[in-house]
């Protein structure tokens, strides 16, 4: 299986799992990160660098784009305005001035994209991604 098909199923296995800050445990709990972080340990093994401590404010305190940069670090950029693909890990921006700060991964496109995300009080689900959400990507990058 190719490695975005891969992340798009293996995104789609998380969905339900519960959201709990700082976690990363199918099933068990996870944010964003966590859910973008377990599934790069299922498809290449141990994570690449060590996350830092983070809070749910994280990114109202943050300089620059550090979860993008971490991101790029690790990933391939997908350059904008290119089609985009299942298997995708999509970085939004939640607030105009903020810091991009919240992760999900595209599980289909066509006439209604679709992306898995780990959303506080809801847990992992699988969401349109509609007007609002596709005006806040900040970013998209391949595990490959």
């Amino acid at each position: 299986m190719a490695v975005r098909a891969q992340v798009a199923a293996l995104a789609r296995d998380w969905v339900g799992t519960p959201y709990v800050a700082g976690a990363s445990v199918q099933g068990a709990g996870c944010d964003c990160l966590g859910l973008v972080r377990g599934i790069w340990r299922a498809v290449h093994g141990a994570e690449p660098e060590t996350v830092p401590p983070y809070g749910p404010g994280w990114a109202d305190l943050a300089r620059g784009e550090p979860l993008g940069e971490a991101l790029a670090r690790h990933m391939a950029v997908v350059p904008a305005g290119t089609v985009m693909a299942p298997g995708e890990v999509l970085l939004f921006r939640l607030r105009a001035r903020g810091a991009a700060s919240h992760l999900g991964v595209l599980v289909d496109t066509g006439v209604s994209p679709r992306f898995v995300h780990a959303w506080e009080r809801h847990g992992v689900v699988e969401s349109a991604l509609s007007r609002p959400w596709a005006r806040r990507l900040a970013g998209r990058f391949v595990m490959g």
